[in-house]
C-alpha cells in the first residue's frame, strides 16, 4: 500500500510540474527545442509511472479477475410428484335404447340433439293389430261382465248352480288378465326416454322394422361423468379414495382439479392392474363420452427445500452437489454442498438433507466455479 502511495504522489507532483512550467512565449527557436526536448522526456516518465499505476491498481482490485454469477434463495414449500396415466371419459346415462318388441316404425317424435324429459315418447311403433285386439277385448269383457254380475246377483239369491257363477266369474277374470297383458304390448310398442337427457343418435327411419337386437336411439345425460382409467398394481398402496389428481382434457384444453371417487377391488391378471374412477361435474356439457384425459395422481407429498433440477451436478463418486455461496471476510466464496435427492418432479428436486432453507445457491455461472473460488454476484 506504501507502494502504492508513493506511486501516485509522484505523478501528481508530475503532473503538478508540468502545469506550473512556464508557457512558451517570446522565446528564441534553441529555448523552444529545449522545452519540447524536456516536455518529451516528462511525458515518457509519466507514461512510465502510469504504467506502473494501473498495474498496482490491477493487484489491489480483488474483484477485477473474479467469475460472475448469479444467485437464488433455495425454496422451502410444498413439494408434490404425480403418476402420470391416461384415461377415458365415460357417462352413467349413456344408452341405446332398443324396443321391447318387435314391429315397424310409424313415427319418430324427436330429432338428434334434441333434449328430452324422463317418460318422454321417442318412437312409435306399429300396434294397430294389438289395438284391435283390445277393442275385441273390451267387447268380450263387457258381455262377460255383464254375464258374472248377473250370475252373482243370482248365486247370492241361492238360484243357479255354484259352477254357474264360478265359471262366469273365471271368463270376467280371464279375459280382465288377456286385456291387461294386450296394453302391456301396446305400451311396449311405444319408445320412451327413461331418463332425461339428450337425443345423440336416431338409428331407424320411418317405416323400418325394428326388433329387440337393434338399437333405435342414443340417449345421453352429461351432467355428470367419470373418468374410468387403470394403474398398475405397484400403486396400490399409494392410492387411495379421496387422493389428489388433476384431470386435463387436451382436446378443450380444460383441466380438472378433483379426487379419486373408487379404487377397484379386481386386479385384471391380463395386465396387473386395477380400475380407478374419477367423478367430474359438467355442467357445461363440453366433455363428450370416450373423451381422452391426462391424469396425474398426487402419489408423493411433503414440505421442504426445492430446487432447480438443472442446478445439480455430480462429482466423480457419484455424489449430487450444488454450489452456494457464503460471505467470508467481505468477499463472496462459493462452497460445494453434497445433497440427498429424495424425489424429482417437472424439473424441480426436493432436497431432503444438505441444503438448510438459508442457503443461496449459485445459479447462472455454477458450472464454471468451483469450490472455495471468490466470485462477484451480478444484481441482474
Amino acid at each position: 500500500m506504501n507502494t502504492m502511495k508513493k506511486i501516485i504522489f509522484l505523478f501528481s507532483a508530475a503532473i503538478l510540474t508540468i502545469s506550473c512550467g512556464k508557457e512558451a512565449k517570446n522565446s528564441s527557436l534553441e529555448e523552444l527545442n529545449f522545452q519540447k526536448i524536456t516536455l518529451t522526456t516528462k511525458i515518457d516518465s509519466l507514461n512510465t509511472l502510469l504504467k506502473s499505476v494501473e498495474a498496482e491498481i490491477s493487484k489491489l482490485d480483488l474483484n477485477k479477475n473474479l467469475q460472475t454469477v448469479t444467485v437464488i434463495p433455495v425454496k422451502n414449500d410444498v413439494f408434490k410428484h404425480f403418476l402420470e396415466i391416461q384415461g377415458i371419459a365415460k357417462a352413467n346415462k349413456n344408452i341405446e335404447i332398443s324396443p321391447e318388441l318387435g314391429g315397424t316404425v310409424t313415427a319418430i317424435l324427436v330429432k338428434e340433439g334434441q333434449k328430452v324429459q324422463s317418460g318422454q315418447l321417442l318412437i312409435q311403433l306399429d300396434d294397430s293389430s294389438i289395438k284391435n285386439s283390445i277393442d275385441e277385448l273390451n267387447t268380450q269383457l263387457s258381455l262377460a261382465k255383464t254375464t258374472f254380475e248377473r250370475q252373482e246377483r243370482l248365486w247370492k239369491q241361492k238360484i243357479g248352480s255354484e259352477m254357474q257363477y264360478l265359471q262366469a266369474k273365471a271368463q270376467k277374470e280371464s279375459l280382465e288378465n288377456s286385456l291387461s297383458s294386450l296394453k302391456t304390448q301396446a305400451r311396449k310398442m311405444r319408445i320412451t326416454a327413461p331418463f332425461s337427457g339428450i337425443v345423440d343418435e336416431v338409428f331407424p327411419r320411418l317405416g323400418e322394422l325394428t326388433n329387440p337386437q337393434i338399437p333405435t336411439v342414443r340417449l345421453l345425460n352429461l351432467d355428470n361423468v367419470y373418468v374410468e382409467a387403470e394403474v398398475t398394481e405397484t400403486y396400490l398402496p399409494i392410492i387411495k379414495q379421496g387422493t389428489e389428481t388433476l384431470v386435463y382434457f387436451g382436446s378443450i384444453n380444460k383441466e380438472k382439479n378433483t379426487k379419486i371417487s373408487q379404487v377397484g377391488n379386481y386386479i385384471n391378471p391380463s395386465n396387473r392392474s386395477f380400475k380407478i374412477r374419477i367423478n367430474i361435474d359438467n355442467k357445461d356439457q363440453s366433455i363428450k363420452p370416450n373423451l381422452l384425459a391426462d391424469i396425474k395422481i398426487v402419489d408423493f407429498e411433503t414440505t421442504g427445500i426445492i430446487i432447480p433440477a438443472t442446478l445439480v451436478q455430480q462429482d466423480q463418486t457419484g455424489n449430487n452437489y450444488v454450489f452456494t455461496v457464503i460471505t467470508e471476510n467481505k468477499s463472496q466464496k462459493v462452497v460445494k454442498n453434497i445433497i440427498t435427492i429424495a424425489n424429482e418432479y417437472n424439473n424441480e428436486i426436493y432436497v431432503s438433507e444438505g441444503l438448510k432453507v438459508t442457503d443461496t445457491l449459485v445459479n447462472a455461472g455454477a458450472r464454471f466455479v468451483k469450490e472455495g473460488d471468490k466470485v462477484k454476484i451480478s444484481k441482474d
